[in-house]
């Protein structure tokens, strides 16, 4: 089996040149409709939430009813057709590695009782493409895209071409690029990224270093200075590993060949033992490679 992987734009291309506002109309109802697909929605509602005109709206949904990409009940209320989802279906044999790796991630979370999520690269994005179990760090959903930036990505990151990786680290703050070439072989060599930054951190930063600048004996300030470089150190190194870890997500590489398209990531968003976060760290490296293989080719 091999898997399609989604590609950016080529360098130079104009996406304006690409544009089609007719077929964005489209794209934008059925997106609209796929995000509620137990409900029928009235016109003026598709109005209301896509910014169509009534008229526009009308003649998309018009065309997609009469070739039953939606329905129109009675009421004038419209929903997904049947002839969508035999689409749907079809093209989930481009994208395979979901479907694949749904019983891994499940029996992942089974045995370890933490939420697990699958992330694909998407070209310069890193997208959320399923969700096993309720992670309780709200970015964490099916659907939500990152930025492939420092310093997250790492598990994609520390398997790529030097060319790559430098252009990663190029995109970093120069106060913390010694570091993340450190942790970037730290990946490599355990086989998994520790997230460690959780959702809260950002005001925590924002009153620490408002209480640092405010007056305060010295004493307090090196220790507010030593908590705010706590939050805002990237990953674990195998020294900097106590008897209580705050770990929000461990995350090991799928591979495919040379590039690794894909990772399982485990969110335990929990303090763990340096055992405990190994043993999990392990695990997850495990699931991932098993996905590798799954993936891999055979003649």
């Amino acid at each position: 089996m091999t898997p399609t992987i989604s590609r950016a734009p080529d360098a130079g291309q104009d996406p304006s040149a690409l544009a089609s506002p007719p077929t964005h109309r489209v794209v934008q109802v059925i997106e609209l409709l796929s995000r509620r697909p137990t409900e029928q929605l009235s016109l003026a509602r598709i109005v209301r939430h896509t910014g169509l005109s009534r008229a526009t709206a009308h003649a998309v949904l018009t065309q997609l009813t009469a070739d039953g990409w939606t329905v129109r009940d009675d009421d004038g209320a419209y929903g997904l057709g049947l002839r969508l989802l035999t689409v749907a279906r079809r093209a989930e044999a481009a994208f395979p590695l979901p479907r694949l790796a749904l019983g891994t991630l499940r029996e992942l979370a089974r045995r370890h009782g933490f939420p697990v999520f699958l992330a694909e690269r998407d070209g310069d994005a890193i997208a959320i493409t399923e969700v096993v179990g309720t992670p309780s760090v709200p970015w964490i959903r099916q659907g939500r895209r990152l930025p492939l930036a420092p310093p997250v990505a790492r598990e994609f990151i520390a398997w790529a071409p030097d060319s790559e990786q430098r252009a990663w680290l190029d995109r970093a703050d120069p106060a913390h690029r010694d570091r993340l070439v450190t942790v970037l072989d730290a990946v490599r060599h355990r086989g998994y990224s520790v997230e460690r930054l959780a959702d809260d951190a950002t005001p925590m930063l924002e009153a620490l270093a408002a209480l640092r600048n405010s007056p305060v004996t010295d004493p307090l300030r090196h220790r507010l200075g030593a908590m705010i470089a706590d939050l805002i150190t990237i990953d674990y190194l195998p020294h900097e590993l106590g008897d209580h870890n705050a770990v929000v997500t461990i995350a090991a590489p799928i591979h495919l060949g040379p590039t690794v398209p894909a990772a399982l990531v485990l969110c335990p968003d929990t303090h763990l033992s340096a055992p405990t976060l190994a043993t999990l760290g392990a695990a997850t490296k495990s699931a991932a490679d098993t996905l590798s293989t799954q993936l891999t080719p055979t003649d």
